[in-house]
């Protein structure tokens, strides 16, 4: 089941929800989620396999378009659709656009209301409701608040009907398909947006260069990790590192002691900052950091 929406509606905190293991970063910033991301979960001899992806918007450069695609395409590689919306207001273009490619490909689609907790009225509900009942292409609507914890394990048993018969693609202990160096790599841009502010962190691609398992003199073992963080401009580069490399220092820091926390080791991690002028619109460049066209 593929997860959409408009940025920032709370997909990738609805999936960790649903999952309970962190698979998707979270931040407060639009477009947090670059990729299509995999969420995995097992209960008895049903195996719930989710779909986190970036939030549609209006692109402005090639990495944008490359995103709003991920989202598109992804409705028809699944048995069914999770649409995300906000409580309130009217559909953006691209909500709406979400909405016509599931109806051309006529894939079963359910609409969940997330941030229930941010209704003024309870009865503004009904009134979302109804608005999304008569958008025509919905078969279930579901009201939920992640951030409260509310709805989401009834939404969770509601999406049994939409399973399919078939073997189980992944591990049962398994959460993520994700590969460790892919998960390292968010993490450390996790805290870029956590710690960077206005444009800086959207500019920025993380890229694991190297990823080594190795046993200490002492005979504990450790993984020795290099990273690249580029950038697109000399004075964003020089508000990464910090004065006297302090930024640098604490976003460094931050990420390894999680990466040491789902990886259950030692890290010893060492991140270089690079520049790499408008590599959200070169082509090559995206390639390169694995935004597939």
């Amino acid at each position: 089941m593929t997860i959409v929406g408009r940025p920032n509606v709370g997909k990738s905190s609805l999936i960790n929800k649903l999952v309970g293991e962190k698979v998707a970063i979270v931040t407060s910033k639009p477009q947090t989620t670059r990729t299509k991301i995999t969420g995995i979960l097992t209960v008895g001899a049903v195996q719930y396999v989710f779909m986190d992806t970036p939030g549609i918007h209006t692109a402005r450069t090639k990495l944008g378009e490359r995103m709003d695609k991920v989202s598109s395409d992804s409705i028809a590689e699944v048995d069914a659709a999770m649409m995300l919306f906000e409580p309130y207001g009217e559909l953006t273009p691209a909500e709406q656009t979400l909405i016509d490619g599931i109806r051309a490909k006529k894939v079963p689609a359910i609409a969940v209301i997330n941030k229930t907790d941010t209704l003024k009225k309870k009865e503004d509900i009904l009134t979302r409701m109804e608005f999304i009942k008569n958008l025509g292409v919905f078969d279930e609507i579901y009201p939920i608040s992640v951030y409260e914890d509310e709805g989401c394990t009834e939404l969770l048993d509601a999406l049994l009907p939409y399973a399919t018969e078939s073997v189980h693609y992944f591990p049962e202990d398994a959460y993520t398909d994700m590969p460790e160096k892919q998960l390292v790599a968010e993490i450390i841009r996790e805290k870029l947006l956590l710690h960077m502010r206005d444009e800086i962190p959207h500019g920025t691609a993380v890229t694991v260069e190297s990823f080594k398992e190795r046993e200490t003199s002492a005979g504990n073992a450790i993984i020795d990790i290099d990273v690249n963080i580029y950038c697109e401009r000399k004075s964003h580069k020089g508000m990464i590192i910090g004065k006297g490399g302090a930024m640098l220092k604490t976003i460094a820091s931050e990420a390894r002691a999680e990466c040491e926390e789902f990886l259950d080791s030692k890290v010893n991690l060492q991140c270089w900052v690079k520049i790499k002028d408008d590599w959200r619109d070169n082509d090559f460049l995206l390639n390169n950091f694995g935004f597939k066209s």
